[in-house]
């Protein structure tokens, strides 16, 4: 019995450990979903917050932290650089600190010292005291100085700014993230958390710590530390907080009181700390600390009077650190600790007062950048789908060279007879033919070119051996770039007597395989000062012999040459810790800027060379632009090439596309006056092209005015052969349904659709009871047309030869003269001795959204259709709505009159050419769909009066402009629209609210002003109601649609916006038109 208990036992646990892997499974594909979908969330909340900063709050200001006031100069261009591409507003204040005298201080010192910088740049003002304007500002603050030993290649640059190609392709024609725009749109989304609180986010440069910091609840008028549970032994090598009993918790996060601090403790202090969590895993301090309200008042006050303790840090050689002092005043456990420490005292008696909180965000995955491996790792790991590996190169063919897929090639020019390894990053650099890369290896910054400087005895002129890390370095005062190289784990921090390695291999093995001193490195050091880092390893010699001497070091000579030590041993060289000071940070910004100026147009000529203009070149004429000198004169070469190309290739290539390159090129070129005379051309192509794909079948004077006639020769033309009829009244009266979107606008809109597949799906509803959209068309014995509306407004018209385009935009009568041209009406005999009368109304407040104009016209032709025994099908109508709509000049799209013309819920796809087809598919909705669905979905006016026509220009210009965005956007609604569907089929309304959640973040991709503060407002109400919410059509303003978790909520929300007046918003009460 015990036997067979004890199998069973040992069967339960083999179970438990099968489930237990499946559970990592599982657990590491929803982390490559979550980080995605993160990542996407973070940039679109990033790029609302830099193009519609009134909307969605951004930084005040931005603060980086450097080692030298060189380094500061570097990382200023970089920050103008993000505020160029759009990664930072430009209200947003930006600066660059270095530490004083260029002499390490500490990061809390830093800390203090940059925001004393900010307080002088706002020294100015005279309406508050600095401090107190400080106080209400909302400050990022990123650590990025000091040197990167573990990461030497990324020193030139800033580590903060090394590439990290996530979701690159996304925007292919934009420039290569980096490492600092992912920090950047994590940290746009804790702006909210701060809410009207002054206050500072401080993070560190060599992590990425990827949260929902939207969700972030940060306690008032105190700090918090962002934390997350890991593991003990990866908390052997990092800071540890020990938090108090849980205050606040959800789901995803706890909030809790800080109760102590560790640094890199051993099992036997965390259990004694009570650091260990019941789940056995402890609290990672991840660099992230947010002050705000009270405390950020009191440390504004610190740093505003900081410059004597930074005096005497300077003076005593010593360094206050964020992470151990100046956080720990405000843990009183640390008190004691603390005042023992450099300016301890004054710390805890001007932030003692005050307490700190733990943010644990349980979902928060850690990126840390420490190492070079640790780079590679995240372009290989978890992220690596994420990662555009081929991103503004030139690369030759495959059968031109060998580089393999799994390589990441950003920025560089690649010449055919290269090869590449697995899994090996190339950045900024261009290499020349014969140059063997490995696997796994890192090169960054180079320009290697050797034809006619080596020997060509081999065909391979120069190998970088796997895990290698190659580089070059401008220096201070040199004409020569200094080419420095190591391994991929080489760590620079250990000794030579702890066996420190140098390309991988013991450094002390390759000093006695070379022939090479220890003296001759290191002096007269003593063997514990003696490291990688400060070995005096790299010469200064011109490019052909340092690469000799690289390949040497590196144990790659064919056989020992003798040249090669006495070449080294007389040279000048430098170690990577004098490289750290030596770089000319000026040469590196003005190389990379011209070399990837250089990328950008090579890329913009085979665009236009090649005559399909398929890249954003707008965007790409910013990058050139940043050469210096050329960069407007390339720009003017390709506009030269334009006429030839649009001539050339003009039966496959739309001239609205062509048109606007030539208009984007002017605009490069500095000519304003030029571009705003062609984009007449563009929207006239437009305008073309969609008529071309519209009116196909049609006859060829119907959208023809009878205006070129006389009124008497158009009357005597339509006699000739008339024999008069007695008059007989006819009457007809067409009543329409609006429709509510769910997903898929903007698929339907010229020139889109004409060009690529739509998709929409949307309902036919009725408010209040009734059709709200209809018409009344009379026949009367009195010749002459009669319009009137429901506004009072009214038009005789006795001439028809007066109803002619391009109509007026204020005139309000021009829907139903334009239904009078599509229709024939003025062209055949049809009003020969008798007139009509048309009524239109439409119950609908204007501007609503919900496709009024469309179905109105919809309603006119089809009315007008009836009355003259025309063909009056719904296909045929919304056909003609479509001619109608470019005759008005709206140029709106299909979706409208199909969701009025057509019943119920419809996903409508449409497929380009000439005709544009349009497949209407009806959702066969089943009671219970139908019985839920009106109970859950409110349809509320917001009060806020849209106008789609404007958004829609700027939306085409986007699209025609080939911006890459815009493209995956409209793609995504077009999928969304067939999910929908199938969520709608098997009544999961809980799937149709995520659904409208990301399409409205899509639509506000599309264009940030679709929505407003009071919209923003009504939403974030909704939301604790809602799994979905949007407004309808092209947004603005008009009407939301709130779908609730359940029929419940949906009563509780209609009766929070009916008793919260402030809103200024209307229910409709709804039905499915069936």
């Amino acid at each position: 019995m015990s036997d067979r208990v004890c199998e069973s036992g040992v069967g339960m646990e083999k179970e438990k450990e099968k489930e237990k892997e499946r559970g990592k499974r599982r657990w590491r594909v929803k982390e490559k979903e979550e980080l995605c979908s993160l990542l996407r969330k973070s940039w679109y909340h990033l790029r609302l917050s830099v193009r519609h900063p009134r909307r969605v709050p951004t930084w005040d200001a931005i603060l980086l932290t450097a080692a030298s006031p060189e380094q500061a100069q570097l990382y200023n261009s970089q920050l103008n650089r993000a505020k160029r591409m759009g990664r930072i507003s430009s209200s947003t204040l930006t600066l660059a600190v270095p530490d004083p005298l260029g002499r390490r201080i500490g990061s809390g010192a830093a800390t203090l010292n940059a925001i004393h910088a900010l307080a002088l740049h706002y020294s100015h003002s005279d309406d508050v005291s600095v401090v107190e304007l400080i106080a209400n500002k909302h400050i990022l603050l990123l650590h990025a100085g000091g040197d990167s030993k573990r990461v030497p290649w990324a020193n030139p640059m800033g580590k903060v700014f090394l590439p990290l190609p996530y979701l690159a392709a996304d925007d292919p024609d934009g420039p290569v993230p980096l490492l600092f725009d992912h920090v950047l749109a994590i940290a746009s989304c804790a702006r909210q958390a701060f809410g009207n609180q002054g206050g500072m986010l401080t993070m560190t440069g060599d992590v990425l710590p990827c949260f929902d910091a939207s969700l972030m609840t940060l306690p008032m008028d105190t700090s918090c530390i962002i934390t997350v549970p890991i593991t003990l032994d990866v908390a052997a090598n990092h800071g540890v907080i020990v938090a108090a009993e849980t205050e606040h918790s959800a789901q995803n996060y706890a909030v809790s009181l800080v109760d102590n601090l560790l640094q890199k403790p051993s099992i036997d202090e965390l259990v004694e700390s009570k650091a260990v969590l019941a789940d056995g895993r402890t609290l990672l301090d991840t660099g992230i600390i947010a002050v705000r309200g009270k405390a950020w008042l009191e440390l504004v006050t610190l740093a505003c009077s900081c410059q004597p303790m930074i005096s005497e840090l300077l003076k005593t050689k010593q360094e206050m650190s964020l992470y151990e002092d100046l956080v720990a005043a405000w843990v009183p456990a640390k008190h004691e600790w603390l005042r023992k420490r450099p300016l301890g005292e004054e710390l805890v008696n001007k932030l003692g007062k005050r307490k700190m909180f733990s943010y644990c965000d349980y979902d928060l995955l850690f990126l840390h950048f420490g190492t070079s491996n640790e780079v590679l790792d995240h372009l290989s790991g978890v992220g690596s789908e994420l990662v555009g590996r081929r991103h503004l190169c030139s690369i030759p063919s495959t059968t031109a060279s060998d580089i393999t897929a799994s390589a990441v090639i950003l920025s560089s020019k690649i010449a055919p007879g290269v090869s590449i390894g697995e899994d090996s990053l190339i950045y900024d650099s261009s290499i020349s033919g014969g140059i063997h890369i490995g696997s796994l290896c890192i090169v960054v910054g180079v320009n290697i070119s050797l034809d006619n400087l080596l020997s060509v005895e081999s065909s391979i002129k120069f190998m970088l051996p796997d895990r290698h890390c190659l580089w070059e370095v401008p220096l201070i005062g040199n004409r020569e770039r200094v080419l420095v190289y190591c391994g991929l784990h080489d760590n620079p921090k250990t000794s030579l007597a702890r066996d420190g390695t140098f390309c991988g291999k013991p450094l002390k093995k390759i000093l006695h395989d070379l022939g090479i001193q220890e003296s001759d490195l290191w002096g007269s050091s003593g063997s514990d000062e003696k490291y990688l880092w400060n070995s005096k390893l790299f010469p200064i010699l011109p490019y052909a012999q340092m690469i000799k001497v690289a390949m040497w070091l590196m144990g790659l000579a064919n056989k020992r040459s003798e040249s090669m030590l006495p070449l080294w041993k007389h040279s000048r060289r430098i170690s990577l810790e004098e490289l750290h000071r030596s770089i000319d940070f000026s040469t590196i910004c003005t190389d990379s800027s011209n070399h990837q100026a250089d990328l950008a147009a090579g890329i913009a000529k085979a665009c236009i060379s090649y005559g399909m203009l398929g890249r954003n070149l707008s965007q790409l004429c910013e990058e050139i632009l940043q050469k210096e000198g050329s960069g407007v004169e390339i720009c003017k070469d390709f506009l030269a090439r334009c006429p030839i190309v649009r001539e050339q290739n003009s039966n496959i290539l739309p001239k609205s596309r062509a048109y606007q390159v030539e208009v984007d090129l002017l605009r490069a070129c500095n000519d304003e006056g030029a571009a705003c005379e062609l984009e007449h051309k563009v929207w006239a192509a437009v305008a073309d092209e969609t008529a071309s794909a519209v009116r196909y079948g049609f006859k060829e004077h119907l959208t023809e005015s009878p205006g070129s006639l006389s009124r008497q020769e158009f009357q005597n033309n339509h006699r000739n052969g008339f024999i008069h009829q007695p008059f007989h009244p006819r009457r007809a009266k067409v009543e329409l349904p609006v429709r509510v979107d769910f997903v898929g606008g903007w698929s339907d809109t010229p020139p889109w659709s004409i060009e690529r597949a739509g998709s929409v799906l949307n309902m036919a509803i009725s408010l209040e009871g009734s059709p709200p959209i209809g018409t009344i068309i009379e026949t009367t014995k009195t010749e002459g047309i009669l319009i009137t509306d429901d506004a009072e407004n009214q038009l005789f018209v006795e001439d028809y030869t007066s109803i002619c385009a391009p109509f007026d935009g204020d005139d309000p009568f021009r829907l139903v003269k334009s239904a009078l041209l599509v229709t024939g009406i003025t062209h055949d005999n049809i009003l020969v001795d008798m007139g009509m009368h048309i009524k239109t109304w439409a119950n609908v407040p204007r501007g609503s959204g919900l496709g009024t104009s469309s179905i109105l016209a919809a309603a006119v032709v089809k009315g007008l259709l009836q009355i003259t025994d025309g063909d009056d099908s719904n296909e045929n109508v919304a056909r003609l709505v479509l001619v109608l709509e470019q005759l008005m000049g709206t140029g709106g799209g299909w979706q409208d009159q199909i969701g009025g013309l057509y019943p119920g819920i419809k996903c409508t796809s449409s497929f380009p050419g000439i005709p544009l087809r349009l497949q209407v598919v009806p959702l066969l909705a089943s009671p219970q769909l139908i019985s839920e669905l009106q109970q859950r979905l409110l349809v509320v006016f917001t009060g806020q009066v849209r106008l789609a026509h404007k958004v829609l220009q700027k939306v085409v210009i986007r699209y025609l402009r080939r911006d890459n965005l815009l493209v995956s956007s409209i793609k995504r609604l077009v999928e969304l629209a067939k999910i929908g569907r199938e969520a709608l089929m098997n009544c999961d309304i809980d799937e149709l609210g995520e659904i409208m959640l990301e399409a409205w973040r899509l639509h506000q991709e599309l264009d940030p002003y679709c929505s407003n503060e009071s919209v923003d407002r009504l939403f974030s109400v909704a939301s604790l109601y809602c799994c979905g919410y949007k407004l309808v059509g092209a947004g603005g303003g008009g009407f939301a649609l709130l779908l609730a978790k359940d029929a419940q909520r949906a009563k509780e929300l209609r009766q929070r916006l009916e008793d919260e007046k402030h809103f200024e918003v209307k229910i409709y009460d709804w039905q499915i038109f069936l």
